[in-house]
């Protein structure tokens, strides 16, 4: 696990140079790549969600590519296309901006559902199908979506279901002065995210078996499954399963978290304490990632919603209501 720590290490230190006070949210980026989940971004413009992936993809030394989500965006403009090519008579494939390791779907509320549907299936199962085709994604893949909290003209909002998608939801936050100065002092003529030099390189890893600095012949796989081995016992497991339970019997919540959160949940915990150097999870690990990973996919009551209840509320109300070791 100690391989594991540094690596993720030196990937969050690498994307701290760029993100200033924001290692909580950087690492929590880090742990859903781990996992093979994606994140989605509520936050107002500017405040650093487009350098937050492009840092992420210079530290790795992986590809990425980034989407600008429109009302006229089309699901092949995700994917990709068939497009006849005269010199050979033949049909060719054109792969969309998706075939990529690292995506900000910028402002994904913008697309129509159809195109929000096409880029969310990808994201479930890895693979796109065009023409009957299927081609699968390469690995790592990460989306970032983001969307805008306080601008709702020309939108459309992503339904339960969709938000039910995404491992995590984060906000970065406007940053302290203090943070906001040192900011200033590292921009000149070149941004910083420019200077990010590579720390892994997990691409050629996978596809070629490369080496991966800091842990010899290991892949991004590889790091996937030493942090999914992380053992979780069973009495971490009940108090998963207490959790997620409360928040389907919670007088301000209409629709609870899904046995996808209950999954999503361990698995992020297990990741959290391999990226802290430990082969075992404990219940803070579970704690630390219950308002990010289970909040987005709560529907609040009317009565909820009118009283000015916020899911992230309900969710540390029942951190704190539900005893460590409790079981369904």
């Amino acid at each position: 696990m100690s391989a594991l720590a540094e690596i993720v290490a030196s990937i969050v230190d690498s994307v701290s140079q760029v993100i200033v006070g924001k290692r909580p949210q950087i690492e929590r980026v880090a742990i859903a790549m781990l996992c093979g989940g994606h994140v989605l971004i509520d936050d107002v413009p500017g405040t650093g969600k487009t350098m937050l992936a492009r840092s992420f993809a210079a530290s790795m030394g992986v590809e990425f590519r980034r989407l600008q989500c429109t009302p006229d965006l089309l699901p092949n403009d995700v994917t990709g296309v068939r497009v006849f090519d005269p010199r050979s008579g033949e049909f060719r494939f054109e792969p969309g901006p998706i075939f990529t390791n690292i995506l900000l779907a910028d402002e994904i509320n913008r697309a129509t559902p159809r195109t929000q549907a096409a880029l969310l299936e990808a994201m479930a199962e890895g693979q796109v199908t065009v023409d009957g085709d299927t081609r699968r994604l390469p690995e790592p893949f990460l989306v970032l979506a983001t969307q805008n909290p306080v601008e709702f003209e020309g939108t459309f909002p992503l339904p339960e279901a969709q938000l039910d998608r995404f491992m995590m939801s984060l906000s970065l936050g406007y940053p302290t002065p203090d943070e906001e100065q040192s900011l200033l002092s590292r921009i000149g003529l070149d941004h910083p995210v420019n200077r990010v030099k590579p720390v892994a390189h997990f691409q050629a890893a996978q596809v070629q078996g490369a080496q991966v600095p800091g842990n010899r012949g290991a892949s991004w796989i590889d790091i996937a499954r030493m942090a999914a081995s992380t053992h979780l016992d069973g009495s971490v497991e009940a108090y998963i399963v207490a959790i997620t339970g409360a928040t389907r019997s919670h007088q301000a919540v209409e629709l609870g978290a899904s046995p996808r959160a209950t999954i999503a949940l361990a698995a992020a915990s297990r990741a959290l304490a391999a990226v802290r150097g430990r082969d075992y999870v404990l219940p803070d690990d579970v704690k630390a990632l219950a308002v990010p990973v289970i909040a987005h996919r709560l529907v609040l009551s009317p009565e909820g919603r009118l009283r000015g209840i916020r899911s992230s509320q309900v969710v540390s109300d029942i951190l704190s209501a539900v005893p460590i070791g409790a079981g369904p």
